[in-house]
């Protein structure tokens, strides 16, 4: 089996495992979170970096993280590669002796990110009713399941509803060029705000957030996760009805002390020895 066979099965695995059949996938950092139970972050990194998969074997957590970008296809598709060498085990190092030959590995990643996101079923489904198919299918394409114009061009090329020219001249073309050519600019700028922004682990911020609420943790700790001001935080919590409530002092009745008793014996020597 090739690397792109054993990317294709596990994306397929994946999809049927959780019941997501071959539509469009919404939110990825939502869904890997929920359905797999992996931390993941966005977070600022330099501009060559994508992703990376971290694992912690004395908690026995995973952790995905990404660098966040206003290219959101490109961090959808970063995310879902680093979710494939999760789950396809892939944590050994990878060849650093030969840069210019792809990994058999990061090929087989590439593949399952491709079928997680843009699966040929559902590409099929979107364009049944199509004998021949232009520069708007692909536009179409992109803006239904989120992918960039080279993965949807791939896919679509596997599918068979295009020919490798066809292919070789789509794989070029950019996504903000598509939007903008058929009419959905506003929804392409609406998703880079987005993968714009850095983003804490839903589960970390939770549990931050409970520990404010509980007086444990300070209103500055979970903005900075949120990465936003102590004052947007504070808004924030304000109106979604999440307010700490003061802090009480407990006291305790004398009648619930335990008994103390005080040997007071040696301080008594102590004063039979002083002189006068």
């Amino acid at each position: 089996m090739t690397a792109e066979d054993e990317g294709r099965a596990s994306a397929e695995r994946f999809r049927r495992d959780h019941r997501l059949g071959h539509q469009p996938l919404g939110d990825l950092v939502a869904l890997i979170e929920q359905t797999t139970g992996i931390d993941v972050a966005v977070v600022d990194a330099a501009k060559d970096e994508h992703g990376m998969a971290m694992r912690d074997p004395e908690r026995d957590r995973v952790f995905l993280v990404v660098a966040k970008t206003p290219h959101p296809m490109r961090q959808r598709s970063s995310l879902a590669h680093e979710l494939a060498h999760v789950l396809l085990d892939d944590w050994d190092e990878l060849n650093n002796d030969d840069w210019a030959r792809r990994d058999q590995k990061e090929i087989r990643a590439d593949a399952f990110a491709r079928h997680l996101l843009v699966p040929l079923k559902g590409v099929k489904d979107v364009l049944a009713d199509q004998s021949s198919f232009y520069m708007a299918d692909l536009s179409a394409v992109v803006q239904r399941f989120l992918v960039s114009p080279a993965m949807a061009s791939i896919a679509l090329r596997q599918a068979q509803l295009i020919d490798d020219e066809t292919k070789a001249g789509w794989m070029s073309v950019s996504t903000s060029a598509l939007a903008a050519r058929f009419g959905w600019t506003d929804q392409y700028q609406a998703l880079a705000d987005e993968s714009g922004r850095t983003r804490a682990p839903q589960r970390l911020l939770a549990r931050a957030l409970q520990g404010y609420l509980d007086h444990v943790v300070s209103l500055s700790t979970v903005a900075r996760l949120r990465g936003i001001s102590d004052s947007a935080m504070e808004a924030e919590l304000t109106e979604a009805g999440l307010q700490a409530e003061p802090a009480g002092v407990r006291w305790a009745s004398p009648a619930d002390l335990p008994p103390v008793e005080v040997d007071l014996s040696e301080l008594e020597e102590g004063f039979e020895d002083s002189p006068e």
